[in-house]
């Protein structure tokens, strides 16, 4: 085991560069990930992680002591740990990873999360947890949205990112264009109660940024515009709660129509 105490040591520089920069995390093909459960989730899906680093207190027992004993890893002071700033509560244990890679092109005959411009990491990472829990298998991410490997989307997401392939940067008018399926989006002008729509069939669910929403060419090209009823009085929901309500809506009926 080495401790590395010092600000100055050239790998705790490149945990930090990776822990800041999307840039960097990019073009070293590497992330971060934050915890026990997430380096689980990695390895069930990947096999050992290339890295562990572990907060200097944190090898003295716990969670993290007892799912490190025996393997090699790289101490943190813990001022360094938290130096690095890549969570608000950091859980003590990272691994340093290659960002896996949407092997797979997109499938448009399958269901799809297709994310437009939501810039929070938290609401990113909320929606891909939603989507793997609903069964769904791809999300596609536009230009514009929070960055799906970073260490707060990772963190948020608690593992559905090693679920599904993840593409971003994707031409989602394009993926909707030739979708074979029902491309629903949720909205108010034209919309029909998301409980009595036709939800037949694959679907490839739209969700938009907080606050303008789904962009009005996506809106025009949907085959399906849905709104969900809100009988009190706030009159909108959270992005990543308002998928949860559609994306658990379609899983309903689905388990409904096989028993």
């Amino acid at each position: 085991m080495k401790l590395i105490q010092s600000r100055d040591n050239p790998f705790f520089k490149s945990l930090k560069r990776l822990a800041e920069s999307g840039r960097e995390r990019r073009k070293a093909g590497l992330t971060l990930l934050d915890g026990v459960h997430l380096v689980e989730a990695y390895e069930a899906a990947f096999g050992p992680v290339d890295t562990l680093i572990v907060a200097e207190s944190a090898q003295a027992g716990g969670e993290v002591a007892e799912f490190v004993k025996g393997r090699e890893i790289v101490a943190l002071a813990d001022g360094l740990m938290r130096d690095l700033g890549l969570v608000d509560t950091p859980s003590g244990l990272l691994a340093q990873i290659k960002t896996p890679s949407a092997n797979a092109t997109v499938n448009r005959k399958k269901d799809a999360i297709l994310i437009d411009g939501v810039q929070d990491p938290g609401n990113v990472g909320t929606l891909l947890r939603t989507a793997a829990a609903a069964g769904i298998g791809q999300a596609l991410l536009s230009p514009g949205c929070a960055a799906a490997w970073s260490p707060k989307v990772l963190r948020a997401g608690q593992g559905a990112h090693f679920a599904l392939a993840i593409h971003e940067e994707c031409d989602l008018l394009g993926f909707m264009a030739g979708f074979e399926g029902t491309t629903a989006v949720t909205c108010l002008e034209g919309a029909t109660s998301l409980y009595a729509a036709k939800l037949d069939g694959p679907i490839a669910w739209v969700f938009g940024a907080e606050g303008q929403g789904v962009r009005t060419e996506l809106i025009e090209a949907a085959g399906l515009r849905v709104k969900i009823p809100m009988p009190g009085a706030v009159e909108s929901l959270n992005v990543a709660a308002a998928a949860a309500v559609c994306l658990f809506e379609m899983v309903r009926r689905r388990v409904m129509a096989v028993q």
